[in-house]
């Protein structure tokens, strides 16, 4: 059964996010005394006596505003309530009922959608009076609440689950999707890319860099039946750059946690710019998660090609992140959706390499190949002698070695058995782990 979506929505700095993170025990929403810091749609899943629904925190909406990015803000909300179940519509106890308020309820009435009238910032009792005005906006009876001391929360969550269809008597167990994470510095197309994959505007897309500050998630069902959890992260930016603004900060922790929850990420690279420092330093993190990947070179269409530009530039790619040699790269054009359609297709590929399990009998008889080929190297007078192995994990493949004395391992040998494993399995898009353990005397 699908979760009921529950949209949290106000104009700005009414204490919508303080709220969202408060409910979902954890700080998804970017926090700050600045009107407009949450700037896309938001999802966490919440639940209450049982009930498990899907809450969306939203940009604030500015009826009046002419701003390019309110005005999209105001659109990313509309499309929050198209989506939602149920609206909670959060006013501020403090500023009293504003006219904004009230254009802002003329739109949920055209919703027709169940709609809950929250004035927040009840933060006493004295503010219980504040209430009453709130009657004048037709929309039932105001339900007060303090976001900061969570006050008032259990009715009010106890108001939205009444209004959920009651669950049937047994609820199939749902296949998990696919988490693909798109990655990269700020300006490099992620949203762009997102939202070709989805075929509509599902984040705000603008030349500005850093339109993206939270890490989106979204359903979606390829044709083949595949589901994927989408997740447009904020732009990753230079360490000194994010000690600048409080807000980055946030945006790159949530970045870093997507990589850490994703099962493949999508490194997006401007064709441009080509590989940069930052690029590779983000190319860093998605590996030392262990995560599959794939790089994308976009904006591809920008570049003047001539006969074996492509080759050359994929060269460049892979010598400049030559510590992720296993990586597919895809060139593409997020704007124009040139080669776009390749892309899931690659990411299912990876997602299966990532996850491929390899019976113990025929690892021991691939590495036994791998060292009659090349022995391991004498390290003074002794050699490494690897017993046999079996696999231990996926996501990355990790493969437990058995051998005679950790310190006889070289790297250069390490990296020889990483690259036959590799190749003899197709371990394409995926690290591989291996983890040494000393037999003792007595399993010797």
């Amino acid at each position: 059964m699908t979760k009921p979506l529950v949209a949290i929505i106000g104009r700005p700095n009414v204490g919508k996010s303080t709220f969202f993170n408060k409910v979902s025990g954890k700080r998804i929403s970017i926090v700050e005394d600045v009107p407009g810091v949450t700037r896309d749609r938001v999802h966490t899943d919440v639940e209450w006596l049982g009930r498990v629904f899907t809450l969306i925190d939203t940009g604030g909406i500015d009826p009046r505003s002419e701003d390019e990015l309110l005005s999209q803000m105001r659109a990313q909300a509309e499309v929050a309530m198209d989506l939602a179940d149920v609206i909670c519509f959060f006013t501020d106890a403090r500023d009293g009922l504003t006219d904004d308020d009230r254009d802002v309820a003329n739109m949920l009435r055209r919703t027709h959608k169940p709609v809950l009238l929250v004035v927040n910032k009840i933060d006493y009792m004295g503010l219980n009076d504040q209430l009453y005005e709130f009657y004048e906006l037709g929309l039932g009876d105001p339900i007060g609440i303090s976001s900061v001391n969570m006050l008032g929360f259990g009715d009010l969550l106890d108001q939205i689950i009444s209004f959920f269809p009651d669950l049937p008597a047994e609820a199939e167990e749902e296949t998990p999707p696919i988490q693909l994470a798109i990655v990269g510095r700020p300006n490099v197309g992620k949203s762009s890319l997102t939202n070709r994959l989805l075929g509509q505007n599902r984040t705000m897309v603008s030349d500005i860099p850093g339109t993206t500050r939270d890490a989106i998630d979204t359903l979606y069902t390829d044709e083949d039946g595949t589901v994927y959890n989408i997740i447009d992260t904020a732009g990753i930016r230079r360490k000194r750059a994010v000690e600048e603004e409080t807000l980055e900060r946030y945006s790159v922790l949530r970045s870093i946690a997507a990589i850490r929850r994703c099962d493949v990420a999508l490194l997006l690279i401007n064709a441009e710019d080509g590989v940069t420092e930052q690029d590779t330093k983000i190319a860093g993190l998605i590996r030392d998660e262990g995560r599959a990947v794939i790089v994308i070179v976009n904006k591809w269409d920008l570049l003047d090609k001539e006969t074996g530009t492509f080759e050359k530039y994929k060269m460049e790619v892979l010598e400049a992140l030559k510590f992720m040699d296993y990586a597919p790269v895809l060139f593409i054009s997020a704007k124009s959706g040139q080669r776009v359609h390749t892309v899931l297709g690659q990411v299912r590929q990876v997602y299966e390499m990532a996850r491929k399990r390899v019976t113990t009998g025929v690892l021991n008889d691939v590495l036994n190949d791998a060292t009659g080929q090349l022995q391991p190297p004498l390290v003074g007078t002794r050699r490494l002698k690897i017993y046999y192995a079996t696999q231990g994990g996926i996501q990355p493949p990790t493969f437990i070695l058995f051998v005679n004395d950790e310190k006889l391992m070289q790297f250069s040998y390490e990296r020889y058995l990483e690259n036959y494993l590799r190749k003899t399995f197709d371990f394409t898009g995926t690290p591989i782990r291996l983890i040494l353990r000393e037999k003792n005397k007595e399993e010797k």
